[in-house]
């Protein structure tokens, strides 16, 4: 068995051993591995990948996904208003919607191309100066922007933890936002952390070296 396969069965055997009840969505984090490299788990019948840079995006995936209609691509890197509408093209779900400026260059090229996509407020949970995200504090006027003025499909929050110890703190905050907004996905947890996201309800974790290896 191929050894990505092997890794990928070992996350879905760890996830069944912390969520027996529910079945969280895997994003294989592929950002910067070529396609050679990911193909056994997109022959394997995985959907769900994520990439951080809307170019390497496309590039990696425009002919891929002519034959393979189900794959579904997530942007999770920070995005520039100016890569808005390329990214409308190429993902099915942004993890990083994070300033109105962007929530409305979004919607605008939504409506040039008649396409929805399927977006994550991310959120700024420890207030850290050199971070992207929503704050807290403006959260909720964000939200009913995006979904009343805008029209975008907010389906949930997404953070990255700060890393100091009190991850979970931090996942137990940013569920009960998500339970606020009576918003169903939740996108948090990564490679190191993802057993400690599901007990916090994530229903999208964001997986790159545990499937893939460490990156060069």
């Amino acid at each position: 068995m191929d050894i990505i396969i092997e890794r990928f069965e070992k996350i879905k055997a760890n996830i069944l051993k912390f969520k027996q009840n529910t079945k969280p969505n895997i994003i294989a984090v592929s950002k910067t591995f070529d396609l050679d490299y990911i193909k056994p788990l997109i022959l394997y019948g995985h959907i769900h990948f994520g990439e951080n840079k809307v170019q390497e995006a496309e590039k990696k995936w425009l002919d891929v996904r002519v034959k393979n209609h189900d794959l579904r691509l997530h942007m999770i890197g920070k995005l520039q208003s100016n890569k808005a509408k390329k990214a409308v093209e190429v993902f099915d779900y942004i993890h990083s919607l994070d300033n109105e400026k962007l929530a409305k260059v979004l919607s605008s090229h939504e409506k040039k191309i008649n396409k929805k996509l399927k977006y994550f407020i991310q959120v700024n949970i420890g207030d850290e100066s050199q971070k992207s995200g929503v704050a807290v504090k403006d959260l909720n006027n964000f939200y009913m922007l995006c979904i009343k003025q805008l029209g975008l499909n907010v389906i949930g929050l997404m953070i990255i933890p700060p890393n100091d110890n009190n991850t979970e703190k931090y996942f137990d905050n940013i569920n009960k936002l998500n339970t606020s907004l009576n918003l169903k996905e939740l996108s948090m947890g990564m490679s190191q952390d993802y057993h400690l996201a599901l007990k916090y309800n994530a229903t999208f974790i964001r997986i790159g070296s545990a499937i893939f290896g460490e990156r060069s």
